[in-house]
Order: structure tokens, then sequence, then C-alpha cells
């Protein structure tokens, strides 16, 4: 196995790979991205980088002998005059400028492309750790009823049409209404504006009406920035009053995966992995 460099962001998923490579022996060096990167990884060998510091980030993977490379976590968009890059950074910013404005997704194809221009490969999380996706079928002890099932076609076709146009990756429907669709703000803080809403147009906990659908953007770099979801999701599912989350089969992310499927089913939340061409 190739000596793997995780670029890790916040949140379990830059940690639940490092403990895969532990666990498989696969060689691994990580990049902890300043003011990001939690303090879980600071056992395994690797560097802390600023998110500027492409130089010093590809000089340590190549130090290293990193042949592969993973970009996973959550990293904010930043706001670009505060940082402060090396000289390698200072000459790519233009082009991340640029793309930052066209989207997040070319922005991360910016940045995939300049590891790339290096030699280095880029892996995907679910390419990282194969069971890390979403199957087909349900997840877990809850089946969705057939208004569910309705429900999550409706706010897939929403997710993938709003993704489309590079704004977000979730949308929330209920009864056949779409109650609210993510943009930067990320999921967690879109369904906390559902959970706002009158109760009427959505269920209650423990007695959930309506889904969130999460899907990848059709034009999406998926080794960088595949939808995820875990027990944050799944709580505030439920705190929502939804009954459930559906997602494309091999194109989401379930991550503390055993946790989130015994959370999902004491608090009554469906999860539902479907085929990404179906209607």
């Amino acid at each position: 196995m190739n000596k793997l460099g995780l670029i890790a962001g916040g949140g379990s998923l830059p940690v639940e790979i490092a403990q895969h490579c532990e666990r498989s022996g696969r060689p691994l060096f990580v990049i902890r991205l300043k003011g990001f990167a939690g303090t879980d990884l600071s056992p395994y060998a690797g560097a802390e980088v600023g998110l500027a510091e492409i130089g010093k980030c590809m000089k340590a993977l190549k130090r290293a002998g990193c042949r592969s490379i993973c970009l996973a976590g959550n990293v904010a968009r930043p706001d670009f005059t505060s940082l402060v890059p090396d000289l390698r950074g200072l000459m790519l910013l233009p082009k991340v400028v640029a793309g930052a404005r066209k989207g997040d997704d070319a922005l991360l194809r910016v940045l995939v492309g300049e590891f790339e221009r290096e030699g280095f490969q880029v892996e995907g999380a679910h390419d990282v750790m194969e069971d890390l996706t979403l199957a087909a079928g349900p997840l877990g002890a809850h089946r969705p009823s057939e208004d569910d099932l309705a429900d999550a076609r409706r706010a897939l076709h929403v997710a993938r049409a709003i993704g489309a146009l590079d704004v977000g990756q979730a949308a929330v429907v209920s009864h056949g209404l779409v109650l609210a669709v993510e943009a930067q703000e990320g999921t967690d803080a879109l369904l906390k504006r559902v959970a706002e809403l009158p109760a009427h147009l959505k269920g209650r906990a423990g007695a959930g009406q309506g889904v969130l659908a999460k899907a990848p953007k059709p034009i999406q770099e998926t080794r960088v920035d595949l939808p995820a979801i875990g027990l944050a999701t799944v709580q505030g599912v439920a705190r929502a009053g939804l009954a459930g989350i559906v997602g494309e089969a091999g194109r989401l992310l379930v991550l503390d995966r055993e946790a989130t499927i015994a959370l999902a089913d004491e608090l009554g939340v469906f999860i539902l992995g479907v085929e990404p061409d179906a209607p």
C-alpha cells in the first residue's frame, strides 16, 4: 500500500480515515490544516499547515514519501484577504479566487488539479474506506412510508437541481412542500431553520413528517466533497420533526456508522439509499 497523505480539516471524517489506515496497516502522514483539524489527529505523524501554504504542504508530503493524497474534513470558505500564503500559494491565489467566484466545485477543482500536476494521486474518502458510503435500501431499523417515499423523491429532485447550480447539496420536503434548501450555511444550520418553522408544516419529534435529501452536485469533484451524514445530522432531523434521510447509494458518506445507525433507530429516523439514477 502506498503512503497516504491525509489533508485534514475538521469533523470526524479525517479521524475515521486515520484510524482506518492504522488498522489496515497503510502508511499515513497527516497534514493538519490550522484552525480546522482537531486534536484527535495530533498523535499521527504529520505537519501543521496554513490554508494558503500550498508549497509547504507539498514539500511536507513529498519528504514523507506520500504518493497519494486524500482531502477530507470541514473547511469553511476563507476570507481570501486574510490568508497568509507562501510563495506557491501566492502564485496559485489568482486561480483560487477566480474558481471561488464560480462556486465551491470550481474552487476544489483548482486545488485538486494543482496536486495532480505535482504527481500526486487524489483519492476520495470512499476510495480509502470502501465501507464509508450508503448502500441501496434502508440503513437501520426504520422504513419510510409511501408518503415518505414521495417526499424523498421530490427532495432528491430539488437537491440535484440546486446542485446543478453549485448552490448546495441538501433539501427538505414535507407533504410535497419544499421547506428549505442548503447554501453556504451547511446541513446543520439548514435543519435548525426547519426546526423553527410552524409545526403544521412538518411533524414533531417521535412522529416525524418530511425528508432531508443529500446529493452530490452533478458537476462535483466527488473525490473531495461527497455529501455526508452523521450523528449531528440524525439529531438535527429528529429535532426538526422530520421522518428521515435519503441519499444516493455509493454517493453519500455515513460517518460514525454504527453510532449513527443506533441513534437513528433510537430516535425513529429512517435512512434510505436509492440508486443514483432513480427519478
